[in-house]
């Protein structure tokens, strides 16, 4: 099994940063994916960000792009989202998410494991 852990979730104001952290233990592959999801009250689960371990291919959701950096540190399984330009429509429950094999795919039917979720909320 593979657990994902977030953190670094808050209260921040708009304009403001913040970054989460994922860390995964348990069984490792060496093709797979991490990344984010979030999901805003009473709205479906959307995609936000990911990135390959091997070869460092990511992806960015167009909401996100030029505010949110993704990166990886491969020797602590961890994988951060930097948060930049907050705004209310940001405010979400922000979901770690592991994806093992393959072509970078970040949709919601081709992710193996999930974290809980750590809350981000943006005031205006």
């Amino acid at each position: 099994q593979v657990q994902l852990v977030e953190s670094g979730g808050g209260l921040v104001q708009a304009g403001g940063s913040l970054r989460l952290s994922c860390a995964a233990s348990g069984r490792t592959f060496s093709s797979y994916s991490m990344g984010w999801f979030r999901q805003a009250p009473g709205k479906e689960r959307e995609s936000v960000a990911a990135i390959r371990w091997i070869g460092a291919s990511t992806y960015y959701a167009d909401s996100v792009k030029g505010r949110f950096t993704i990166s990886r540190d491969n020797a602590k399984n961890t994988v951060y989202l930097q948060m930049n330009n907050l705004t209310p429509e940001d405010t979400a429950v922000y979901y770690c998410a592991a994806r093992i094999g393959g072509d970078l795919n970040w949709g919601y039917s081709a992710i193996n494991y999930w974290g809980k979720g750590t809350l981000v909320t943006v005031s205006s």
